[in-house]
């Protein structure tokens, strides 16, 4: 189960450190980027409802303490978002001839930040902290689900988890490291900054992960199903988060987005039910003693 954890931590740290250095070797125009979104949502979308979710609830024997903690992570995260502004993947994105965008796709705000002209105020202390906080959730996610299914499966433990951090950890990382170069920080500070976001969300899924090793009994399961819970209702945030706006703001590419949407869920679906589970509530004895055999791996 370590074994697994720990090359999941270093994929993620290597994807979301060259995540910084996108501008360097691609090209990302507005569509570009929301083709990318529209997949990687759908991948933690899926991830969401059909894994950590429904995990959570086997773990609990209690479906109304899942999604009470699914929407305590879900306001949660859409708190954070609104006070620190931080989930913005369009920083980086120039637009290009062919693209059709103008009014349609400015993204423009309302209220306030409309009548002034301006458009909301992305400072670095709260990128940084509103990121930071994220993908610490992120760590645990993924170590909570690496934990929780073991190696019994012949599907890798935790792979949906780690697909859906892995796709948009480098997200998260251009966006800082876009900002640091929009506010003049030289080579070597966004390189360092770059390097210490990457490792945040392995070093989260390492510590917890060994943090249930050493609960025992009905404490480990608490945790494991809060922690399920909790980073299902942060994913639908981070997903529709990045889904939505375009519904409104979107009069091209509908087939296209929608097609990469819906494939990003396949993705997550088909992960999903590679996994033989028993989700039977009424069998706690079996439920209990199949997440002491995992702890005691």
């Amino acid at each position: 189960m370590l074994n697994t954890l720990l090359i999941y931590c270093v994929l993620i740290a290597i994807a979301s450190a060259l995540g910084g250095s996108i501008p360097v070797f691609i090209k990302l125009t507005h569509r570009r980027t929301q083709f990318i979104l529209s997949f990687v949502s759908g991948v933690m979308l899926g991830v969401a409802l059909l894994n950590l979710l429904p995990h959570s609830v086997y773990v609990l024997k209690n479906p109304s303490t899942a999604m009470g903690v699914a929407l305590l992570g879900l306001l949660f995260m859409f708190f954070m978002v609104r006070m620190f502004h931080f989930h913005q993947h369009d920083l980086h994105v120039e637009h290009s001839d062919d693209e059709v965008c103008g009014h349609s796709c400015s993204h423009e705000s309302h209220g306030d930040d409309d009548q002034n002209g301006s458009q909301p105020d992305f400072t670095w202390a709260g990128l940084c902290f509103g990121l930071g906080v994220h993908t610490l959730i992120d760590g645990i996610a993924l170590g909570t689900a690496v934990t929780a299914q073991g190696t019994n499966d012949w599907t890798p433990a935790g792979l949906a988890v780690f697909l859906a951090i892995l796709l948009h950890k480098p997200l998260d990382a251009l966006s800082i490291t876009s900002l640091m170069s929009a506010k003049g920080w030289n080579a070597k500070s966004k390189m360092t900054v770059n390097v210490l976001f990457a490792v945040v969300c392995p070093m989260s899924a390492i510590l917890f992960a060994f943090g249930l090793l050493y609960l025992e009994g009905d404490w480990a399961e608490l945790a494991m199903g809060y922690s399920l819970a909790f980073s299902a209702g942060i994913f639908l945030c981070i997903s529709l988060g990045d889904l939505l706006p375009e519904v409104h703001f979107h009069s091209h590419d509908r087939l296209q987005l929608s097609g990469m949407l819906l494939l990003g869920v396949a993705v997550a679906y088909a992960i999903e039910m590679g996994h033989d589970h028993d989700w039977s509530l009424n069998d706690a004895d079996a439920g209990a003693q199949n997440s002491a055999e995992v702890l005691s791996d």
